[in-house]
C-alpha cells in the first residue's frame, strides 16, 4: 500500500479526519495541518495503548506575506468555536521570524515545516478545493511509520529537539532514536 494512502487511512478515522474539513473551510493560503496531531495519531495507531502520546493541539501552518496575528487569532477562534474540546495553534509562516527571535524568514509554508524539529513531525496534510487529501512529506514517511525520532537536518544540534525526543520516549517506549 502507498504510504500516503496508509497515512490517509489512519488519519481519516481520527479527530484529524473530523477537523480537517473545517480547517479547509477557513481558506487560509497555502495551509497544512502538521506536527504533533499527525505524528501522535499515527504513533498511537501503530503502537496502541503502550504509546501515551495524544493530540495536544492541532498545528496549522499557512503562508500569507501580507498577513498578521489577527488572521491567526480569527482562524483559531473559528475552530475553537466549532471544536471547543480541542486546542489549535495557527501560525503564519511568513511572519514566523517576527515573533520567534533568532529564526530566519520562511519563503513558504513548506519551507517552515521543513525546519520543524523532527522528520516525523514535518508531515503535512490538507484537503484541496475538491476535498481530496494532499500530503507534504519532505523527509518521507518511513520515520513516522517506523517510530523513529530523527531531528531534521537543521536541528541535529538543537537541544530542544533532543529534549523533545526524550519526552517522546518516556510516553511511547516503542519509539527509537535515530
Amino acid at each position: 500500500m502507498n504510504s500516503n494512502i496508509r497515512l490517509q487511512m489512519i488519519l481519516a478515522d481520527s479527530p484529524v479526519g473530523m477537523i480537517l474539513p473545517a480547517i479547509a473551510q477557513l481558506n487560509l493560503p497555502d495551509w497544512w495541518l502538521a506536527g504533533g496531531a499527525v505524528r501522535n495519531t499515527v504513533w498511537r495507531a501503530i503502537f496502541g495503548d503502550d504509546c501515551a502520546l495524544v493530540i495536544k493541539d492541532f498545528d496549522i501552518a499557512f503562508f500569507d506575506i501580507q498577513g498578521n496575528r489577527s488572521q491567526e487569532l480569527a482562524a483559531k477562534a473559528t475552530l475553537t468555536a466549532q471544536f471547543p474540546h480541542h486546542e489549535f495553534d495557527v501560525k503564519n509562516q511568513a511572519s514566523f521570524a517576527r515573533w520567534r527571535d533568532g529564526e530566519r524568514t520562511y519563503n513558504s509554508t513548506e519551507d517552515g515545516i521543513t525546519q520543524w524539529l523532527h522528520t516525523a513531525t514535518a508531515v503535512g496534510v490538507r484537503l484541496n478545493a475538491q476535498g481530496e487529501w494532499q500530503f507534504f512529506t519532505p523527509y518521507g514517511l518511513d520515520d513516522l511509520f517506523n517510530g523513529i525520532i530523527r531531528p531534521t537536518p537543521v536541528n541535529i544540534d538543537n537541544d530542544n529537539a533532543h529534549q523533545k525526543a526524550s519526552s517522546f520516549l518516556q510516553k511511547c517506549p516503542a519509539l527509537r532514536l535515530a
